[in-house]
């Protein structure tokens, strides 16, 4: 048996596929053959002679990784997507193209104001808004496709291009305002979640707008709405220039929610 031991060491030494000696085992190697060790010491690998075994200095980890993982799970906390693989997909494809992705600023807390019957919520607009606001005509079927992302009711995009008749190239605050009007109970309540969206102040601030895109918006939904007459526009903008004048062209809720103002609802 001695003599055979020698014999099979003679062939391998005289064969010209390097032999790894144990001395040349990393330590990495090492750790994960005891991992593959049972507490009797017999070997629980996997059977399979095919399966390939790595040492830890073979496998090269990207160094941007670590850091778009973590990016990806404060984002996903965030937004806290109903469709986390469909909304996944969606973050991916817009780094990928260096497009704003479809991710809430922060945690969103329920509105008491807001309709339980919507899927939509003020931090869900903001999201769309931020990836199309920038755009003034949008198609139709890229706001589809935003508002899919976020896994929001079809029945609800539906409703709104029906009420809005819109088709083929959108204009974004339109379609943004009646998206604000589902927030609320009141045109009233949707101006100021439009103000507090398209503001440029920070968060907590007075959430002011210019007056003529607050103008624009109002009067498309008192359209949309049928039942406010042009006089009672004409009175709520006619009260809101004096207040306008002194704020160098801007609007902001506390104006419009005054009592004092003329109501933006239908009498």
């Amino acid at each position: 048996m001695i003599e055979g031991a020698r014999q099979f060491v003679d062939i391998l030494s005289a064969s010209e596929t390097p032999i790894l000696r144990p001395e040349k085992i990393c330590r990495a190697e090492q750790s994960l053959l005891s991992q593959h060790l049972n507490t009797s010491g017999e070997s629980t690998m996997p059977t399979n002679p095919d399966e390939p075994y790595y040492c830890s200095q073979q496998i090269n980890i990207p160094p941007q990784l670590p850091d778009i993982l973590k990016q990806f799970t404060k984002a996903a906390i965030r937004t806290q997507p109903k469709d986390v693989l469909a909304w996944s997909a969606a973050y991916f494809r817009s780094m990928s193209k260096g497009e704003t992705p479809p991710v809430k600023e922060r945690l969103e807390m329920p509105v008491a104001t807001q309709k339980t019957d919507t899927g939509l919520t003020p931090g869900l607009l903001r999201v769309i808004n931020r990836q199309l606001g920038p755009k003034k005509q949008v198609p139709l079927s890229l706001i589809e496709e935003k508002w899919n992302d976020l896994a929001l009711p079809k029945e609800q995009f539906d409703d709104m291009v029906r009420i809005g008749s819109f088709g083929g190239d959108v204009e974004w605050n339109k379609f943004f305002a009646l998206c604000a009007s589902t927030l609320g109970e009141t045109i009233s309540d949707a101006m100021k979640t439009v103000c507090e969206i398209l503001t440029g102040d920070p968060d907590g601030g007075p959430a002011r707008i210019p007056f003529q895109l607050f103008k624009d918006i109002y009067q498309y939904l008192a359209q949309i709405d049928g039942e406010i007459s042009q006089q009672q526009i004409n009175e709520v903008f006619s009260y809101l220039k004096y207040d306008v004048d002194k704020q160098d062209g801007y609007v902001q809720p506390r104006n419009f929610l005054s009592p004092e103002c003329p109501k933006l609802s239908a009498a």
